[in-house]
């Protein structure tokens, strides 16, 4: 239709413009016509614009009355080979079937004459058929039009080789690049495309992911596992991973909307735990997060952060728990906190009249015990590892 409309368009104008050269110092013409009792007098421009509106609409009469008469043939129509559908119907019945092989040569028979999208094509069959070096090759015969989707298939290729280098490569540069003018129409699939393969990179590749110079296009559900890998791995990483480890978190906390789901930054919590320097940064988010909402676990890292300082800040500690304590009401875990402060600034009296507080609460069991095995470390210890078997309950480390 558009196309249509263009052709005569550019044919109107044309015919306009010769005839205003033809017409030059000899004014604009004059048209008679007489026919029966009808006479229509004008000159030649509105002449030649009706002629043209009307060739137009005679047109789209046609079109209109062609694909009506083409639909209500097809529907009538008995196929009886399956070579008599229309590309785009066998791609959809072969879907519907889930029919992976013949699928494929269906594509290919489709997209042979293609100069666009033949290797492109044919590089994503040999992949999924379990030969990717293939693939690579057809791959470098594309043309330089569609070089976006040739390195988005790359991309793929190189993360089920576990070739993380080329994979991350392609990604800083397609991240960074102007998008095709002709791909602006799927601008929103192409950048999903991205981000679903930077998630993929990160969660299998996420120490080299640090070093990405464009580092906010993980989706949130990619970030969290990101982060709950980087925990997994945390003993593999050398110093260098570490330092990069940091600056991105003191890039992200610089840039407030990176920093908003709750539980990435709970992981991030977690992280900053076991980085002794990040001692400031780990209570700060800590307590960032305990003002807005309440978490035992957060609490419990934020209190266990603070007690294993070497020098504890005991009446700090003890006014943010009695400020927590009341803004969400007296919880077990506050008075468990308190035992450990008490005990730790000599107020013993104080610190034995809380043990007879929450009688059924598991906590506070704990420190019942506890407090009985004073002076037996070896049991103690033994009681740590009972109660950390559970994993529901938390980790003892104080």
């Amino acid at each position: 239709m558009k196309y249509l409309l263009r052709s005569y368009l550019w044919t109107t104008l044309v015919i306009i413009a010769i005839l205003s050269v033809l017409s030059y110092g000899y004014g604009a013409g004059y048209v008679y016509i007489y026919f029966r009792q009808w006479q229509i007098q004008s000159n030649i421009w509105i002449f030649v614009v009706a002629l043209a509106l009307c060739s137009l609409i005679a047109q789209l009469i046609w079109l209109g009355l062609k694909r009506y008469l083409t639909r209500m043939q097809r529907q009538k129509e008995q196929i009886q080979n399956f070579q008599q559908l229309h590309s785009y119907e066998k791609l959809a019945v072969l879907g519907l079937l889930e029919a992976e092989q013949e699928q494929k040569q269906i594509l290919q028979e489709i997209y042979q004459p293609s100069v666009l999208l033949k290797e492109i094509i044919q590089a994503a069959t040999l992949w999924k058929s379990g030969q990717p070096e293939q693939a690579l090759k057809w791959l470098d015969q594309s043309s330089n039009t569609v070089f976006e989707l040739a390195a988005l298939q790359r991309i793929e290729i190189y993360l089920s080789q576990g070739n993380g280098q080329q994979a991350f490569t392609h990604l800083e540069f397609l991240s960074q690049h102007d998008l095709s003018p002709w791909l602006t129409g799927v601008q929103q699939g192409y950048q999903h495309k991205l981000e679903t393969l930077w998630g993929k990179f990160a969660i299998q590749f996420p120490w080299l992911y640090l070093h990405a110079t464009y580092s906010g296009i993980l989706k949130v559900e990619d970030k969290t596992r990101w982060l709950q890998q980087i925990l997994v791995d945390y003993e593999q990483a050398s110093f260098e991973d570490l330092e990069a480890l940091q600056n991105r978190y003191h890039k992200l906390s610089e840039t407030p909307p990176l920093m908003t789901d709750r539980e990435n930054q709970i992981l991030w919590l977690k992280i900053l735990a076991r980085m002794p320097e990040m001692g400031m940064e780990h209570a700060i988010l800590a307590e960032k997060l305990l003002n807005e909402l309440f978490d035992q676990e957060v609490f419990y890292l934020w209190f266990e952060k603070q007690l294993l300082k070497q020098q504890p800040d005991y009446n700090k500690i003890e006014e943010n728990v009695n400020m927590w304590e009341q803004k969400y009401t007296q919880l077990p875990i506050f008075v468990f906190a308190k035992w450990y402060i008490y005990q730790a600034t000599q107020r013993y009296t104080e610190a034995e009249q809380l043990l007879e507080l929450y009688p059924d609460n598991v906590l506070m069991s704990y420190l019942r015990i506890k407090a009985q095995l004073q002076g037996n470390d070896a049991l103690s210890q033994q009681l740590n590892l009972l109660f950390e078997s559970n994993s529901n309950y938390l980790k003892i480390n104080i």
